[in-house]
């Protein structure tokens, strides 16, 4: 094998999985609504750069990289159609692919993190304040555009199956401790006529949290409580739900918010974990990838059953059942340690 022949296999075995300029492309497009613009009838690449703002020599270049890459097509000179990748970009497609992908929203934002790697593996500390200027939760909260743009992407994701799966029977009241803008609370409200609840966030949260379960006519059936769960929490529900909550924590602040949870559970109360299924068994590449994303933007793991256990434990109190759901969701049922 000659020099040259060695270089070229070499860039052919990396480039799958170095490439940077594909993927920045796809997030340009996706961000640009190109598939949107193309769909309706917007196709040469003059009337998409003024359509856009952007410059049509360039928007024309990343079009033509796209092509190559099977994204789009150009059947003449500067005009340019959709393919059926380029189709799962669209606004209305349900896969919600655009929304992951747009740089403007929160799921580019939590790609463009990883720019700052080298900062978290040289510290092991999270990357977001090196990236964009302030801890992960701060800019959140300074930001209200990117808040809503991350309140949207957790009331899509599979979380709120957690409320089909778990059994409320007895269940008066629940209190959805980080529970975002309230839409796993508002699946388990719809579940049971009876159950009331309270919704626990940070204060902004917790607005767009009433203005959410009003507009579903349920927030007659809800308490808003706008504070950190690191503070002491209302007593005296009959569950304290954690969904989504104990993964973006380093294991010394997941215990404490567990602590939190016990203290206000008391003796007859439940704790319930709700995070992704981390045992052996599962993907191992997804659990990899996703514990590397939440150590890079807020200083969180992905973690087995057991780990969870360890914690629940240090917490003060006993895993009394575990139960998967079909979307991969592990759910711990906890009481206080006797």
């Amino acid at each position: 094998m000659t020099a040259n022949e060695t270089e070229a296999s070499a860039w052919q075995r990396l480039l799958p999985i170095t490439d940077l300029v594909t993927p920045m492309a796809v997030r340009v497009a996706a961000t640009l609504r190109l598939p949107d613009l193309i769909a309706e009838g917007v196709e040469h690449v003059d009337e998409l750069a003024e359509r856009t703002g952007t410059d049509a020599d360039a928007l024309g270049r990343v079009l033509r990289h796209l092509t190559c890459h099977g994204v789009f097509t150009e059947p003449s000179p500067g005009r340019f159609t959709t393919t059926e990748t380029a189709d799962l970009l669209r606004s209305d497609h349900p896969a919600g692919m655009r929304a992951a992908f747009d740089l403007d929203g929160f799921g580019g934002r939590m790609d463009l993190v990883f720019t700052e790697l080298m900062h978290t593996v040289r510290t092991g500390r999270p990357a977001w304040e090196k990236a964009f200027g302030a801890p992960y939760w701060d800019y959140l909260s300074a930001n209200p555009a990117l808040a809503a743009s991350f309140d949207a992407m957790m009331a899509g994701s599979s979380r709120t199956a957690a409320a089909a799966a778990y059994d409320w029977s007895g269940v008066r009241h629940v209190l959805d401790v980080g529970g975002g803008t309230g839409a796993l609370l508002a699946e388990v409200l719809r579940a049971d006529p009876e159950i009331r609840a309270t919704l626990v966030d940070l204060p902004d949260t917790v607005a767009r949290g009433r203005e959410f379960l009003a507009e579903r006519g349920l927030a007659g059936r809800c308490e808003f409580a706008g504070q950190s769960f690191f503070d002491p929490l209302p007593p005296g529900g009959d569950v304290y739900l954690l969904s989504a909550v104990i993964h973006d924590w380093d294991d010394e602040s997941a215990v404490a918010i567990l602590r939190r949870c016990a203290e206000a559970a008391g003796d007859t109360g439940r704790v319930v974990v709700v995070e992704s299924h981390g045992t052996a068994g599962d993907d191992p590449a997804m659990f990899a990838e996703m514990s590397l994303r939440m150590l890079v933007i807020a200083g969180g793991r992905e973690r087995t059953v057991e780990d969870y256990r360890a914690l629940v434990a240090a917490a003060g109190l006993t895993t009394t059942d575990v139960r998967t759901t079909a979307s991969g969701l592990v759910i711990l049922d906890c009481r206080p340690a006797v």
